[in-house]
């Protein structure tokens, strides 16, 4: 694994798109900090950069990086949550303006997936983790069904090997209304 890691790393640092298999579905990716690379991959997704799109972490510390104020009760959600959640964090900070959404939040999830913890812990940035779709097309749930159209645009496909996934599905989406209120946007 350490092999592909590094040759994923390189290509990121190099702005190139990457197919990858996450906690959930497979998903286009980049280095978060790349705003010429998102805007590859909204073209992928022919999807509206008023859309913002999730990143992963590999670990809750790097939160306050990207987040300016992360609500007190994102602590505990995150320490007792067993199944892939993306929160949707008030406060965006040090990221392209591409992924933080209009109201200033930035939907961020810690990913469980151990090919994507060692790469981001490697790239030392988020990836933009959004579903190898085109926008507005069913989210593929197995390698096998994603189209022909989105491998080809991609730089590179990481091996089928390295996917773990916990959940064939979509993660679930939590909003933070403050420090101690939250809304489930998607089950």
């Amino acid at each position: 694994m350490e092999q592909e890691i590094l040759k994923c790393k390189d290509l990121l640092l190099q702005g190139k798109i990457l197919l990858y298999p996450t906690d959930t579905v497979w998903g286009i990716g980049c280095d978060a900090t790349n705003e010429e690379a998102i805007k590859k991959i909204y073209a992928i997704k022919q999807r509206q950069e008023s859309k913002s799109m999730i990143i992963l972490l590999d670990t809750s510390d790097r939160l306050p990086l990207y987040v300016a104020k992360v609500p007190l009760i994102a602590w505990d959600l995150i320490t007792h949550t067993y199944r892939p959640t993306t929160y949707i964090y008030p406060t965006a900070q040090n990221l392209p303006k591409q992924l933080i959404h209009p109201d200033g939040t930035i939907a961020i999830r810690i990913t469980t997936n151990p090919f994507c913890k060692k790469l981001i812990k490697a790239l030392n940035c988020p990836i933009v983790s959004t579903s190898a779709n085109a926008s507005g097309e069913n989210t593929p749930v197995l390698f096998s069904e994603i189209t022909q159209e989105i491998i080809e645009q991609v730089d590179y496909v990481v091996p089928q090997e390295y996917a773990y996934s916990i959940e064939y599905k979509p993660s679930r989406l939590v909003k933070f209304i403050d420090d101690y209120n939250f809304t489930v946007i998607r089950e």
